[in-house]
């Protein structure tokens, strides 16, 4: 009888040990597909999530900009310089200076363009199967945007303080924000659709303007006024004196489209016209020309707009460039020290250094005047793979001078390592 027992509890013992290992594997495996599925709903595929980072997240990022670029981060309030690699977040502002400016791409493809003096927030950047949602706010000073084609179920939008703007596909516009919160919308090919904080609606179309008061009101729709064409001097003409200074005419022609009543003309120093750099500003001019007198050696900049009867102005015409030089001047240039290269990003470097006083130091047709005391400060874009690039000083003589400067770190040490 006992052994009969013996028998009886190792045959139990062996089928409970069967089960038991049956049990605790199906636990296990229960375990482990409800942590998989809450991690997957949780935190999304890990999978695709690799996938989307190798390609780099969608959202807005530079193009380009130059001069001082800052960013603000709407999470930490940090303010930061722009770099080709920031990626822009909804509620991130982007404040450009006097000399700044930058080119953005949007989620949906559009392109956005940040004028000098300007802040722009970036209120919505996303892509979803639906469409896409991109919506800006301009609290100050202009944007360009254009968009492309548009899938559709995208929304592109312009805020300003008084308005919202509704782009369609195919649209270039500008938006214009003054210092007392008027506003300007110019469509130069498109139309959009603007609906006031007060509740009116209106569609603005290819050549069209109108302006927004300070309550929200639009004004009176007016054909779009065309940017004046600079004819002369031609951008880097170099005009010789053979006296101290020298009068210079500058011409352009009248507007394609749209009736100017009178024009305003600034020649500086700066191609940016930051105010400490202008020495001509002229405005009610009702001639397409204008003689500049008393302009003494060196490299100035020049540019017109035209403004209509109803107090309509254009856009500014781009910077136009000429160098005043004294016949039978020195053959000796100015001299360069402490010269040094900044990575940036990308392509991207800034040049600092040393030379004489108000020299202009330059790189391909883009330049900076050094201070009084001979620092300068010039941001280049550098050919692919370059290990070194030549800038170039040119004095109010019109002497120039050529250096050489060492790219390290950059694009040069990029090409290597993917080589």
């Amino acid at each position: 009888m006992a052994t009969k027992q013996g028998r009886f509890d190792l045959e139990w013992w062996v089928v409970q040990k069967r089960l038991i290992y049956i049990i605790v594997a199906g636990l296990a495996f229960a375990l482990f597909a409800v942590g998989a599925w809450y991690y997957v709903s949780r935190y999304g595929n890990p999978f695709a999530s690799q996938k989307s980072s190798d390609s780099g997240p969608e959202g807005a990022r530079f193009a380009s900009f130059e001069g001082d670029v800052r960013v603000i981060r709407a999470s930490t309030r940090e303010t930061l310089p722009a770099s080709l690699k920031t990626q822009l977040y909804p509620g991130d502002t982007v404040q450009t200076q006097s000399d700044g400016r930058a080119r953005i791409t949007l989620a949906d493809g559009s392109t956005l363009v940040i004028r000098p003096n300007s802040t722009v927030i970036i209120r919505d950047n996303t892509s979803a199967e639906g469409g896409r949602n991109v919506r800006v706010r301009v609290d100050t000073g202009q944007i360009n945007v254009r968009t492309e084609q548009q899938p559709e179920g995208s929304v592109n939008v312009v805020e300003t303080s008084q308005t919202q703007s509704r782009l369609a596909s195919e649209t270039a516009s500008s938006f214009n924000v003054n210092p007392d919160k008027t506003a300007e919308i110019r469509v130069h090919t498109g139309q959009i659709e603007t609906t006031t904080n007060n509740g009116e609606k209106t569609v603005i179309r290819s050549n069209e303007f109108v302006s927004v008061n300070t309550v929200g009101a639009i004004g009176q729709r007016e054909r779009l006024l065309d940017v004046p064409a600079p004819t002369g001097p031609r951008n880097l003409e170099r005009i010789q004196t053979g006296a101290g200074s020298a009068n210079v005419r500058l011409q352009w022609q009248r507007p394609q489209s749209g009736l100017a009543a009178h024009y305003r003309v600034e020649v500086a120093t700066s191609p940016f016209f930051v105010t400490e750099g202008k020495v001509i500003e002229r405005d009610q001019l009702a001639s397409n020309e204008f003689n500049a007198s008393d302009l003494r050696p060196g490299d100035y900049f020049w540019r017109v707009r035209a403004t209509a009867r109803s107090g309509q102005a254009s856009d500014w015409s781009e910077p136009q460039k000429f160098t005043v030089v004294t016949k039978g001047g020195g053959s000796a240039g100015p001299s360069f020290t402490e010269v040094a290269a900044e990575y940036v990003g990308g392509r991207i470097y800034v040049i600092r250094g040393r030379t004489e006083p108000g020299t202009t130091v330059s790189y391909q047709g883009r330049g900076t005047l050094s201070d009084s005391g001979g620092s300068f400060r010039l941001q280049i874009t550098a050919p692919e793979g370059a290990g070194e690039i030549a800038i170039e000083a040119e004095d109010q003589q019109g002497n120039r001078t050529r250096h050489k400067v060492q790219l390290a770190g950059g694009t040069a040490a990029a090409a290597r390592q993917g080589s």
